[in-house]
């Protein structure tokens, strides 16, 4: 069995992807009405053994909207008018989504603001002020 390759350390196996083909709307005059060109490719991700679990979660929550409650993930290719290009492309579309959740975050060190940042701040606001105290209207007597 092939598999499909997604980093040095990530590869899925072909028996992991469940691709069926559709009929496609859009251009392709007769043809759209009797071939299936467009390719809606499945992937369990919950169960996949082929992630790591920081991954896992990591690609749940890039999914948004293409995950089913199930924790399957779908991918619909029409932007072609062959079956293969489709093809192609959803696979290519999942590697990159994959790829994405891969990479991990660098973690945020909070740190201090310094003194003259705090003082830059402090001046600004008094500057403010300044302006508008003067816009108000005062009557001297």
């Amino acid at each position: 069995m092939t598999a499909l390759r997604i980093t040095s350390s990530i590869s899925i196996d072909e028996s992991e992807l469940e691709e069926s083909f559709i009929l496609s709307s859009g251009a392709g005059g007769q043809n759209v009405n009797k071939v299936s060109s467009a390719v809606q490719l499945r992937f369990d991700v919950v169960h996949s053994p082929s992630l790591s679990d920081p991954v896992r979660l990591r690609l749940i929550a890039l999914s948004g909207s293409r995950l089913t409650k199930e924790g399957v993930l779908i991918l619909v290719g029409r932007q072609y008018r062959d079956q293969t290009r489709n093809r192609m492309d959803v696979r290519e579309r999942l590697a990159e989504l994959i790829r994405e959740a891969a990479i991990t975050p660098k973690t945020r060190r909070p740190t201090k603001p310094t003194r003259a940042s705090k003082e830059r701040r402090i001046e600004g606001k008094k500057n403010r002020a300044n302006i508008k105290k003067n816009r108000s209207k005062r009557f001297d007597d």
